[in-house]
């Protein structure tokens, strides 16, 4: 399930993203919104529901959530942009991967998934 969060995730759509893939979240961050679009398992799912939403794909990178260890992985197929100086899955712009953190610790950060 994908969600779009604009505002601090509560515990349920936290959990309700990581529903999919167990141990991590898939996310696409809108960096000029400061929001986030989480769950699924495809980044691409995430950056669709962000671009119905209203954001503009240049703004948009992908990105995993690891909550056991409240880790980001800057690593996704939708982060190729050679049109942005970005040749490579990984986001290698170092401005951009910390926006990406502190976006995605401000609205799903904090929280730990439950055991068993």
């Amino acid at each position: 399930m994908v969600l779009i969060i604009k505002q601090r995730a509560t515990l349920e759509e936290f959990h309700q993203m990581l529903q999919t893939l167990e141990l991590y979240i898939k996310i696409a961050v809108d960096i000029e919104r400061g929001i986030l679009a989480g769950g699924g398992d495809k980044h691409a799912y995430c950056e669709a529901a962000l671009l119905e939403d209203g954001s503009r794909q240049q703004d948009i990178w992908g990105a995993d959530w690891i909550p056991y260890d409240q880790s980001i992985a800057y690593e996704s197929i939708i982060n190729i942009r050679p049109s942005q100086n970005n040749r490579s899955m990984l986001i290698q712009d170092p401005a951009i991967r910390e926006c990406v953190k502190q976006i995605a610790q401000e609205l799903i950060g904090g929280y730990e998934p439950e055991i068993g």
